[in-house]
């Protein structure tokens, strides 16, 4: 019995006390959103988002960056629930790292459970107001749920700052999210 209790602390990931507070990213982030504004082009575009997606996933310790990197290896897997795992543990141990819950709500997306996504969607935004992938994930969860004028709404705002992102697509004409005379 003491070598199951044994192998059960050593399979368990070595915290330390509390996770350190993510480093504060909004001067990277403005002088990233403006490169993206100012590409003429999506391909143009792309090396900016790229850049804006490795400053996200920089968590703030090894320990974090090794819990969201199995994560997202589960989550590309579909391995759900041990990426919901995962990310719970990624928020209880770093709770204002603003891509565990933007990760976490992904995961949650993928399984359908769309008010547990926009909870955790919300907090991302909260923890990070220009997260343009949380407010395109908050807007096609709010499209999901059938809400799509807060869906456009949402949309509007992460396009504002990336004029080149995919998910603008959604705002044309025949699609889910495009204006209607209500809107006008």
């Amino acid at each position: 019995m003491r070598w199951i209790a044994a192998l059960a602390v050593m399979a368990a990931p070595a915290f330390a006390e509390t996770c350190p507070d993510p480093i504060d990213i909004s001067a990277e982030m403005v002088g990233l959103l403006d490169g993206i504004q100012a590409a003429p082009s999506a391909s143009a575009a792309r090396p900016w988002t790229e850049k804006m997606w490795r400053v996200w996933l920089r968590a703030p310790d090894t320990v974090a960056q090794n819990v969201l990197d199995r994560g997202m290896s589960r989550q590309r897997n579909f391995d759900l629930l041990g990426a919901q795992r995962d990310f719970d543990t990624l928020v209880s141990y770093c709770p204002t790292y603003a891509e565990g819950y933007n990760q976490r709500a992904f995961t949650n997306y993928l399984g359908g459970k769309y008010d547990a996504a926009l909870a955790d969607l919300d907090k991302a935004i909260v923890l990070s107001p220009t997260h343009v992938g949380a407010l395109a994930g908050r807007a096609l969860t709010l499209m999901q749920m059938g809400r799509f004028q807060e869906a456009r709404a949402q949309m509007l705002d992460a396009v504002a700052l990336n004029p080149w992102l995919s998910e603008r697509a959604l705002l044309e004409p025949g699609q889910p999210l495009e204006a209607k005379e209500q809107d006008l």
